[in-house]
């Protein structure tokens, strides 16, 4: 396996010669790869939102046991996640993607073929634990590769993968519906994750991952090959990488014994609680019930309606890939959790006076669009960027393997209890208590979060480790 890594490299050297990277930059190939983890990560979160009500009449499922088929998705991924940071230790960043991607097409396939309720819940577990892998280890793989100056931009680049995934799951419910085949909604997922385990046989390692297991001249070699043989470059950047090796202790024990990585561990896993208490995913996961409560009753029209809001949040995930190396990560938070907390507040006043009319309904549908758009740009990519960003390179496997335990985990608490809430406290509470939420999280950005856009890890952490705020570790 090891040495497949080292061919992998000379490979991809090879292909950098041929295609001429002064032109080029290898990165740009080599991103948009490992991104596609995220397309089937956004097929997983889109996919069951069409196949849900169809789903609920082949098996006459209850309230309890849809946010079941939901949830399972999600409680797998924190399980994934969890074991991923020992995959991504042991075998590699590139490896793991590799495994992510086999364990989904098995999920996907199990899915199609689940015989009942309970089966279809575990089949949706086993996704989930691929989800859990890919969604820890592709931001790493990207923030590892990258060169600072297009981190975000790569990073953002998986994200936009996500929206893209949430996109053509909605088109394959939409095309489905007049079937009514949820079988084939559910399995349309397998031959992606086949296509993504062949292209991840091309990438190369991890620079950072080879240096840890003391695989020098290939972390050069690989480094070289990314940064279009700027021996200075690579030079630079392998001696930053030395030094943060040199820190005493990693994982678990270093969290134990230093108090700033600590901090960065916690910093992480709020950024996920975050991103998740926004509310998104209550829309993502239940698009069309939400749809048919403001106003559009038919169920093709609300799988179409569907497939508009995740066409947008594609859309919009454009505006963070172009603005996040400029503007900075801070300005896309503040723009977006505020029009989040204004859209959750506006939704909440509508439902308290009535949805009674048409113009009623069209302002409730401009508000979900505002919504997701906000997000797509701001929360979805930027978490996932800092989260790779602000942990160091040795306490990276863990730091980050528990930011994303903590994700799923939240994940499936607001996928879990979006229809409880909406039958016990009502739903313009429910609607009001994300808008709260989101309030609450501008402060949380001011006072906590870092600007890392253009700084280079290893700086990141040096910041980090010498005591640092953490509002200042970009500096």
């Amino acid at each position: 396996m090891d040495q497949a890594g080292g061919n992998d490299t000379v490979a991809l050297g090879g292909m950098a010669k041929a295609a001429h990277p002064k032109k080029i930059p290898i990165i740009y190939i080599v991103g948009p790869i490992a991104a596609l983890a995220g397309l089937l990560f956004g097929m997983d979160i889109g996919i069951i939102s069409g196949a849900l009500p169809l789903i609920s009449k082949t098996f006459n499922a209850s309230d309890t046991i849809q946010s079941s088929v939901v949830a399972a998705m999600m409680a797998g991924a924190a399980l994934g996640a969890a074991g991923a940071g020992w995959l991504s230790h042991r075998f590699g960043r590139r490896t793991t993607l590799l495994i992510s991607g086999l364990v989904f097409a098995l999920g996907a396939v199990g899915c199609a073929l689940a015989a009942s309720a309970y089966m279809l819940i575990g089949m949706r577990a086993v996704l989930g634990m691929a989800v859990g892998i890919s969604s820890y280890i592709a931001p790493i793989y990207l923030s590892e590769i990258a060169p600072e100056k297009s981190r975000g931009a790569l990073i953002s680049g998986y994200q936009l993968c996500i929206m893209l995934g949430i996109l053509v799951a909605y088109l394959v419910d939409a095309a489905l519906s007049y079937s009514g085949n949820w079988r084939w909604m559910l399995g349309s997922m397998a031959p992606p994750a086949l296509l993504m385990v062949l292209a991840m046989l091309f990438l190369p390692r991890s620079p950072r991952w080879l240096m840890s297991k003391q695989r020098e001249d290939e972390a050069m070699s690989t480094l070289l090959t990314l940064r279009q043989h700027d021996h200075d470059m690579a030079r630079v950047e392998m001696v930053a990488i030395r030094e943060s090796l040199a820190v005493e202790g990693s994982g678990l024990r270093l969290f134990l014994k230093n108090a700033n990585f600590r901090r960065s561990t916690f910093l992480g896993m709020l950024l996920q609680v975050m991103q998740q208490l926004t509310g998104a995913n209550v829309i993502l996961y239940y698009a069309p019930r939400i749809l048919g409560m403001v106003g559009i009753t038919t169920g093709t029209e609300r799988m179409w309606g569907t497939v508009a809001i995740g066409a947008l949040m594609t859309l919009a995930t454009f505006i963070a890939v172009g603005q996040v190396d400029r503007a900075g990560r801070k300005p896309l938070l503040y723009i977006g959790y505020s029009v989040m907390g204004a859209c959750m507040l506006g939704m909440g006043i509508l439902f308290k006076v009535g949805l009674g009319g048409s113009a009623t309904a069209y302002i409730a549908i401009g508000l979900l669009v505002a919504f997701v758009i906000s997000y797509a740009m701001s929360a979805a990519p930027v978490m996932w960027i800092l989260c790779s960003e602000i942990q160091p390179l040795k306490g990276r496997n863990f730091g980050v393997s528990v930011s994303t335990v903590t994700n799923w985990v939240s994940n499936t608490f607001v996928g879990f209890t979006f229809l409880l809430l909406l039958d016990s406290v009502g739903t313009s509470q429910t609607f009001w208590m994300y808008a709260a939420l989101n309030v609450l999280f501008i402060f949380l950005v001011y006072r906590f979060l870092p600007e890392t856009k253009g700084v280079a890890l290893e700086h990141i952490e040096r910041k980090l480790m010498s005591g640092t705020r953490l509002r200042d570790i970009g500096v």
